[in-house]
């Protein structure tokens, strides 16, 4: 396996966070369920409004039944890469919450949030582990929802690979020289004190 190149950050964040990327290649290696719910804990433990906890991880194992429905979702660009890995996790949360005073069902504006957040905390145990992760938007989600059997009242958000990271030389030769942390924006660009800065366009 390639050692990810350093990078850089602004400040003095923790490494653990600055050294956390997103790889495509992986070495098709069962996960224990024992593992995998190490991981899924973390998430359990993120803050959410009113610590409602929105949030709900459907996960398959490689070798188990549910895995090649799980795989199947995703679009051909995912599954050619996403297949070598050893879980893939949904994430989803619900979109409402219940009154305390009425116990009628309103929309929890920060759902999605929460569920973020959650997502972010699986994701650096599972680095802390020796594990790689990464997250995906690109899935048939009608075909998800259905298989999911998931509420009416949750959204479906994203997916995300976990699995030990393998050498980018299995990977497509486009992919190859994609196979390395990414940059970010400078802080200055995303961290404003008082006000919004005045649009230049």
């Amino acid at each position: 396996m390639t050692k990810a190149p350093e990078r850089s950050a602004d400040t003095s964040a923790s490494p653990f966070i600055v050294d956390r990327w997103s790889p495509r290649a992986f070495t098709p290696t069962p996960i224990s369920q024992e593992n995998l719910l190490t991981f899924l804990e973390a998430g359990r433990w993120a803050p959410s409004a009113y610590n409602g906890q929105p949030w709900r991880f459907l996960y398959a194992r490689r070798d188990t039944p549910d895995w090649e429905r799980f795989l199947s979702w995703l679009i051909p660009f995912n599954q050619a890469w996403a297949q070598h890995s050893s879980a893939l996790v949904f994430i989803a949360s619900q979109t409402v919450t219940f009154s305390n005073s009425t116990g009628e069902p309103v929309p929890a504006p920060t759902h999605a949030f929460d569920a973020g957040a959650a997502s972010v905390l699986v994701q650096l145990e599972a680095s802390q582990a020796g594990w790689a992760t990464h997250p995906i938007s690109g899935f048939d989600h009608a075909l998800a929802r259905a298989g999911l059997e998931l509420p009416e009242d949750y959204a479906l958000h994203a997916a995300l690979v976990i699995g030990q990271q393998g050498d980018k030389s299995h990977l497509p030769e486009t992919l190859q020289s994609k196979e390395t942390p990414s940059g970010r924006r400078s802080l200055s660009e995303l961290a404003f004190e008082g006000r919004f800065p005045v649009r230049e366009d």
